[in-house]
C-alpha cells in the first residue's frame, strides 16, 4: 500500500501503516496461500486485499503501539544505565 493511498474503499478510518506496492502484493500472495492451504478457501486478490486492509486498520496499530512501548522501555533502561555510568565517572 502506498503512503496516502487506501487499499480499497472500505468503511472507516484509513490504515495507520502503509506498504509499498511490492510488499502489499507479497502480503496478498502469502495470505492467498494461507487461505488456500489451511482453510481450503480460494479467494481472489480483491477479497484478500480487503482482509489485509482490515488487519492493517484494526490489528496492526496494536502491534505498532506495543513496539513503541517496548522501545520506550528499552531506551529508559539504557538511559538509566548511561546515567549510572556517568555518575561513576564523577570526581569527588
Amino acid at each position: 500500500m502506498v503512503a496516502g493511498k487506501r487499499m480499497s474503499k472500505a468503511k472507516g478510518k484509513p490504515p495507520i501503516l502503509t506498504l509499498s506496492p511490492e510488499h502489499e502484493q507479497q502480503a496478498i500472495d502469502k495470505l492467498k496461500r494461507l487461505f488456500a492451504d489451511r482453510f481450503e478457501l480460494d479467494l481472489g486478490s480483491f477479497e484478500v486485499a480487503e482482509v489485509l486492509e482490515l488487519f492493517t486498520r484494526e490489528i496492526a496499530p496494536h502491534y505498532y503501539n506495543r513496539a513503541i512501548f517496548d522501545v520506550q522501555q528499552h531506551l529508559k533502561e539504557r538511559f538509566e544505565s548511561i546515567e549510572s555510568d556517568l555518575w561513576s565517572l564523577e570526581k569527588n
